[in-house]
């Protein structure tokens, strides 16, 4: 079941490896708002614009429930472990993160075109209090593969299939890992407000049959033609039901 984060903090969350949370919701008397970064911003800026925008909005940096980052290209899986002791860093100065346990729900994807220089802050989500708001959650990007296994790349469906057929299978494992996440909130795709999918590939063959007719695109589906963060996965998505979303 997700658990109860810092009561100021104002969201539960489902537990997972030390650089995210599978995903999260917003706990009672609360509601999640997405803002999203006009110009993305690298790691030390986006997190100060972060940490001002809360407190202009009176709310401590606690209430941080999800980050959206874009990186240059994929790491490899040493890579994406040293870059992921760095992004916890702040998040432990702000004790959020707390004995390896990270409460932030995380997509971190790579875009094939225009990618930056550097890692960035692409958009975050955080609570506010709403004395009566519709549930509100958001989900952490999954590629075609468990986390917690050490690494990807021995764990990946489909590993370096990239044929209709592959795709499929990677789709349908990605598909089933965010409805498993949104179950145990006690949510559906009937709940979603934002759909995402991050791959290079052509998913047309299978986009009626395996997202649409599961109900995964009710909502539409926004298609970021962007990798996931770690070489060898070709497939990523993420979801979220929020009531509220800005640009800054």
């Amino acid at each position: 079941m997700p658990q109860l984060t810092d009561p100021d903090g104002g969201y539960r969350y489902i537990p997972s490896v030390f650089q995210y949370s599978a995903g999260v919701t917003a706990a009672e008397g609360f509601t999640i708002e997405r803002a999203r970064l006009r110009e993305p911003k690298p790691l030390p800026e986006g997190f100060a614009m972060i940490e001002a925008h809360l407190g202009a909005l009176g709310r401590p940096v606690a209430a941080l429930c999800a980050c959206e980052l874009r990186s240059p290209a994929p790491f490899t899986e040493n890579g994406f472990i040293t870059f992921n002791r760095q992004y916890v860093a702040p998040l432990e100065r702000w004790n959020i993160v707390q004995s390896g346990v990270n409460p932030i729900a995380r997509t971190n994807v790579c875009p094939e075109i225009l990618p930056p220089a550097t890692v960035v802050v692409y958009a975050f989500s955080y609570t506010v209090l709403a004395r009566s708001a519709p549930p509100s959650f958001v989900i952490a990007g999954s590629g075609e593969a468990p986390e917690g296994k050490g690494n990807y790349r021995d764990h990946a469906i489909r590993l370096g299939d990239c044929s209709t057929h592959g795709l499929r299978e990677k789709a349908r494992w990605v598909l089933e890992e965010m409805e498993r996440r949104m179950q145990m909130m006690g949510f559906s795709w009937k709940d979603a407000t934002g759909t995402h999918l991050y791959t290079v590939h052509d998913v047309h063959p299978f986009l009626a049959d395996e997202l649409a007719a599961r109900g995964a695109m009710q909502a539409g589906l926004t298609w970021h033609f962007a990798r996931p963060p770690v070489r060898d996965l070709e497939y990523e998505m993420d979801v979220r039901g929020v009531a509220r979303e800005i640009v800054l």
